[in-house]
Formats: C-alpha cells, structure tokens, sequence
C-alpha cells in the first residue's frame, strides 16, 4: 500500500513522501496512529493544504521532546532485580520495565518509544535507546543490579558475575590446597573400608 507520510519516520521516510509499506503495517500503526494518509488524490491535496500546519506542530512537538532530551540523555538509572550467582536474571527487563523506572524518576515515556532489540537478561550496565520523537533519539544507562549496594559497584567498574564478586575470593589466587588437606592421610579411612568388608 502506498501512503503519504505525516511526520518523519525512521528507516521509511520524511514528511510529505509517498512510500510504499506493507498493507498491515499502515492498517494497523500508520494510519490509525494519525502519521500518514493513503496515497490518493484527495489526500495528496488535504496534506499540501495542511502541510503548513502539520509542520508547525511537529517542529513543536520536536522542540518539546528537545527539551526532554537535554534533561535525560546520558542519564543512569538503578533496576534492582533478583538473579542467579553468574548474574543471569530470573525474569527479564523489557520495555514496560524501562517505561516504569523512567516513570518512577518523573519522564513519562511510551512504551512504544522505547527501543530495545531483546529483553535484559543479565546484571550490568546495558544501554537503551528512546525515540522522543522521529527526529530526537537519546540513550539512557540501566544498571541492572540485585542490590542498591551492588549498582554502586557496577558503577564503578566492578564486574559482579565473577567469583571474586560472588564469594570475595580471587579465583586467580586459588591453589589445590585451599580445596583439601594435603597433610590429612586418606588413604587410611579406605584402607579401614577395605578390611571391613573382608571381615
């Protein structure tokens, strides 16, 4: 289906351009979202009679979402959640969960804006990107951590999925004998085993 678009869309096209997309994808985001038109004759003369507005309100819409920008970009925000001992979480961070803890911080955002390939599975620092708008896209910092206690950590650098993190013991200082007594005479308890059995 061809459509004419309202507003700037990543990867499709400006505004004013006619482009072809697939019919579901227009039926079911473009068009009832209000950011294109289908490409006839009647519409092609209402956007150029309206062209005038429709920029006004994206540059404003645009403008807003700058302002937003300027405040959150770069920021870092704590996810506290429970995981395993290598750091692999036992559910997952998805975009609602990104949209909750922005909430939380007072940014509302759409989930929809939220821009994050695959779910967080795993503690760390990960980076998400969010589309304030089609022509302003900003990065915010999650630390996905267990604990407050732990976040402060990973922001400093700290990897927390090691065995000096989980246990406090430096795996590289490790010897054989911090697993066993190398004085202790094992051979004796399987030598008394043996003699039983034969009594």
């Amino acid at each position: 289906m061809e459509v004419i678009l309202l507003e700037r869309i990543s990867k499709l096209g400006q505004m004013g351009e006619t482009v072809k997309v697939r019919d579901g994808y227009a039926r079911n985001y473009l068009l009832p979202l209000g950011k294109a038109l289908r490409a006839n004759a009647a519409n092609k003369a209402r956007f150029e009679a309206e062209r005038s507005v429709l920029e006004a309100r994206n540059l404003e819409r645009k403008s807003e979402a700058q302002k937003v920008a300027d405040v959150l970009d770069g920021k870092s925000f704590i996810v506290v959640r429970a995981a395993g001992e290598t750091g692999q979480l036992y559910g997952s961070v998805a975009a609602r969960d990104v949209v909750e803890t922005l909430a939380g911080e007072g940014f509302t955002i759409g989930r929809n804006q939220v821009h994050l390939n695959q779910p967080i599975k795993s503690i760390g620092i990960h980076k998400v990107e969010i589309a304030l708008h089609s022509e302003v896209e900003i990065h915010v910092e999650l630390n996905v951590a267990r604990s407050a206690e732990e976040a402060e950590r990973q922001s400093k650098g700290e990897d927390l999925t090691s065995v000096d993190a989980i246990y406090g013991v430096d795996e590289d200082a490790l010897r054989p004998e911090d697993f066993f007594n190398p004085e202790a005479d094992y051979d004796d308890e399987a030598d008394d085993a043996e003699e039983a059995t034969e009594e």
